[in-house]
């Protein structure tokens, strides 16, 4: 039997004066494209779609030459905002589609769960072809209503390889990960990290951008920062961003001139620098924590304010005052008082931080220092005097005129016979013997200098009664020993003390990445320059600036200097369990925390130089057994890269840099195992007591 033939319904052109809106649209809900930018649609390319409408009848039957329409009624509202906004007549004729047969309920549905809505390939395919065509992005933007930066996103996702094109439209590849492939315009590239992945058991989209920016420099790298990335491109450099997450400003293709424009910029700084008559000038990207030490700093005097910038400090001061003082009652007064605040305060403090002068005699036996700090801006340490370069110590004339030495008397017959004094503190006084024919005679007319060996029994007697009075005295001593350690710790001039304290400050042969950067060391670092700006360089003036001190002021520069002394660093070639001991204690004591002081587990902090175990005790300890099943699949690099997101603000530390008797960050009774943090000893791959395979494999890492 045949089947009949489909006869599709009539189509006329009704005015629009004679359509009335349908009850019988089942659309509902208001969702997609606004009314106001269908009209717009419309008025710039007119009707696209006819409308569909039923004959409105009489009570009898017939029709009454309205129509209602019950399908495309958006489209009916976009033209009766037309009309009423006088930019379409009343009468205008609408294509429209009229149906008799059926339920208008049931066209209304049909109508739209029929429609099949546009893959979004096809809109990024879209897009592009009307950019090849010549129109621009904001072009674009305008004619579907949407922001610029929608179109530069779709239309930097149809410039993906075709070939992940392809897997996006087979459903092989989300959109998310399709997205993450935008970072890198290289479609080989795409196409060797996508093949890569396919293997893999996880393909996040971080993954990716991971693997596309390897090698490449983040623009919020401190090189970066400090050449600039506008200096970087208009030198040829290419970056690479991300339209679909924050990127920091992208990453930097080309590290290799990266590197060339931040020396050239540093030799140019430096040479500046050289100009101001300085003996030394050492440039680098970054010195090592600790170059400075041994060395004498000066201290320059701030360049005074002028009369135009004293006056502009007092008036600053003054609004601060009187807005501080004030009391908003509205919440955007309040704010704008806190943000006037904030600038002036930046404002004062750019007034307040002075360049300092020094003497020219000083300048001409001193150096610089020249690098980039961790936020990319320009550090110049101005004022280290070499000890090789210091002037020349005068020797000390007796009242006589005559120079005075250590050793026998000028003129003396032999060498002094002695032996040594056993006296607490380290010292060793010798004690003369005396011999004969070194008393002056009676008949000797005038004052002649005292004898060597007499002076030397005077000095021996004081020496042991002012042992004997200092240590009645716990000030005056405390006072004396904060004045032989700022003589080290600031001056370098530990000589000139009578104090024979001697503090060691281990210097450290190997040092992590960044160490400069860290918190304790810009911690250090600042006490380090605020108690330099306070104190003379002069023993005679040090002591009477320390005699002026409160109580608090010296603990304060006494804690200071002695933290200098702390050496808690492992030496495979020195075992000292007792001193690792102390350190233990000290730690305990001062109630330190190494995640709170900054740590954290990093690839090349922890994770990229340990077995693939470790990698995954730590996140096991951190969060969980769940968690290390997720990596535990992955290559050495891979996981260790992902495990350093995962342990990102979890606060987990290897055993080294634990308290004693405390556990791993995350670890509880739930958790796979026992965490070991109460054993205080060195791990294995620290020890060197790992097995071979982990040994191997850390080599390798």
């Amino acid at each position: 039997m045949a089947r009949p033939k489909i006869v599709l319904n009539t189509s006329r052109d009704i005015p629009f004066n004679k359509l009335v809106l349908s009850q019988a649209n089942v659309r509902k809900v208001k969702a997609g494209v606004s009314i106001e930018e269908l009209a717009e649609d419309i008025a710039r390319r007119t009707l696209l779609h006819s409308l569909a409408v039923r004959p409105v009848l009489d009570a009898e039957g017939a029709e009454t030459g309205v129509f209602e329409v019950p399908v495309g009624g958006r489209r009916f509202r976009a033209l009766e905002l037309l009309v009423k906004q006088k930019r379409m007549s009343r009468t205008q004729p609408v294509p429209c589609v009229v149906r008799t047969a059926g339920l208008a309920e049931e066209d209304s549905l049909a109508e739209n769960v029929q429609r099949a809505p546009l893959h979004p390939l096809d809109q990024f395919r879209a897009f592009q072809t009307l950019r090849e065509a010549g129109l621009g992005e904001e072009e674009i933007a305008a004619r579907f209503f949407v922001a610029p930066g929608v179109v530069k996103q779709r239309l930097k996702l149809a410039a993906i390889a075709p070939a992940l094109l392809d897997a996006y439209a087979e459903d092989r590849m989300t959109l998310e990960q399709l997205m993450a492939f935008t970072v890198s315009g290289d479609h080989a590239r795409q196409e060797q990290v996508w093949e890569a992945l396919s293997r893999a058991y996880s393909r996040e989209p971080y993954q990716i951008r991971r693997l596309l920016t390897e090698g490449a420099v983040r623009a919020s790298d401190k090189r970066a920062l400090f050449v600039g990335v506008e200096a970087y491109e208009a030198a040829g450099g290419a970056v690479m961003r991300d339209l679909f997450q924050h990127d920091d400003g992208g990453w930097l293709q080309d590290p290799a001139l990266l590197d060339r424009l931040v020396a050239e910029k540093l030799e140019a700084e430096a040479a500046t620098v050289r100009a101001e008559g300085w003996t030394w000038v050492e440039v680098a990207l970054a010195f090592p924590y600790g170059h400075s030490r041994g060395l004498r700093r000066l201290a320059g005097e701030p360049v005074p304010l002028s009369e135009a910038e004293q006056a502009a400090y007092d008036a600053l001061h003054a609004e601060y005052e009187r807005l501080e003082a004030s009391e908003p009652a509205e919440a955007e007064e309040l704010d704008r008082v806190a943000h006037r605040l904030a600038e002036i305060d930046v404002e004062l403090r750019a007034l307040e931080e002075r360049p300092l002068v020094y003497e020219t005699a000083e300048v001409a036996r001193a150096g610089v220092f020249v690098s980039v700090d961790v936020e990319g801006r320009l550090q110049v340490d101005r004022g280290y005097v070499r000890p090789e370069d210091e002037a020349p110590v005068e020797p000390v004339l007796p009242a006589g005129g005559e120079e005075t030495s250590a050793g026998p008397a000028n003129g003396g017959s032999g060498a002094v016979a002695a032996q040594p004094a056993a006296i607490a503190g380290g010292a060793s006084v010798s004690a003369p013997v005396p011999v004969a024919g070194t008393a002056m005679s009676d008949d000797d007319e005038g004052l002649r200098p005292l004898p060597e060996r007499l002076l030397i029994e005077l000095s021996v007697h004081r020496t042991l009664a002012l042992r004997d009075a200092l240590a009645q005295d716990p000030d005056t001593a405390f006072l004396a020993a904060l004045h032989a350690l700022c003589l080290r710790t600031f001056a370098q001039r530990p000589g000139t003390s009578c104090l024979e304290l001697e503090l060691k400050s281990a210097s450290f042969g190997v040092q992590p990445p960044d160490l400069a950067a860290s918190a304790a060391a810009r911690a250090i670092d600042a006490r380090q320059r605020a108690w330099s700006t306070q104190l003379p360089s002069e023993p005679a003036a040090l002591w009477e600036t320390l005699v002026g001190f409160d109580g608090d002021s010296r603990a304060a520069l006494f804690a200071h200097c002695v933290s200098f002394g702390v050496n808690a660093v492992h030496e495979p070639w020195n075992r000292a369990p007792q001193r690792v001991a102390h350190a233990d204690l000290l730690a305990g004591a001062v109630g330190l925390d190494m995640a709170a002081a900054g740590w954290t587990a990093t690839v090349d902090s922890y994770l990229g130089r340990v077995p693939k175990a470790r990698i995954l005790e730590a996140v096991r300890e951190a969060r969980g057994p769940e968690a290390a099943q997720l990596i535990d699949h992955l290559r050495k690099p891979d996981m260790a890269k992902e495990a350093e997101r995962l342990l990102a603000g979890s606060g987990w530390l290897p055993e080294p840099l634990r308290r004693p008797l405390e556990p791993a960050a995350g670890a509880d009774a739930g958790a796979d195992g026992d965490a070991e943090g109460g054993d205080a000893s060195l791990p294995a791959f620290l020890t060197g007591a790992g097995d071979d395979a982990d040994r191997t494999e850390a080599a390798a890492a």
